[in-house]
C-alpha cells in the first residue's frame, strides 16, 4: 500500500490523503470510489461505508489529520480537531477506530464541511 494516496471531496474541500499499510487500507482502496453524506461530531466527519472490516490496534486517541475506521458503525471518519469526548487537547473518537491513513492538507479546512454535504473518496493513481 506504500505510497497509495486519495483524494477526498466534500465541497468546498477537496483534499489528498495518504494510506497506510493496515488491511483496512487496502479494503478501503479496493472499494473506491466512495460516495457518502457527512455527519459531523465536534471536530469530526464521518459517514457510513459498505466495508466490513475487523479493528486493528484500535486507537482511543487520534492524531490530527488522521482518517479512521470506526467498526460499529461501519464509518469512514476524519479527524480535524476535538471531539465532544476530548479530553484536554487530545483528539478523541466516540470509540476506538482503526487508523488507516493520514491527510495530506491542512485537516482544519473541514471545519468549513456542513452537515449532509456529499462526500466523494477517490483513488490517486
Amino acid at each position: 500500500m506504500l505510497n497509495k494516496k486519495i483524494k477526498i471531496t466534500a465541497i468546498p474541500i477537496s483534499m489528498l490523503a495518504e494510506l497506510n499499510e493496515t488491511k483496512t487500507a487496502k479494503l478501503i482502496w479496493d472499494s473506491l470510489p466512495i460516495n457518502g453524506k457527512a455527519s459531523t461530531w465536534g471536530d469530526e466527519i464521518y459517514f457510513g461505508i459498505s466495508l466490513k472490516a475487523e479493528d486493528e490496534k484500535p486507537q482511543e486517541v487520534v492524531q490530527l489529520g488522521d482518517l479512521g475506521y470506526w467498526v460499529p458503525g461501519t464509518a469512514f471518519c476524519i479527524f480535524f480537531g476535538k471531539t465532544p469526548s476530548s479530553r484536554g487537547d487530545e483528539i478523541r473518537p466516540y470509540s476506538p477506530v482503526t487508523v488507516f491513513g493520514k491527510l495530506l492538507g491542512d485537516p482544519k479546512e473541514f471545519k468549513k464541511v456542513k452537515d449532509g454535504t456529499r462526500i466523494v473518496i477517490e483513488r490517486v493513481e
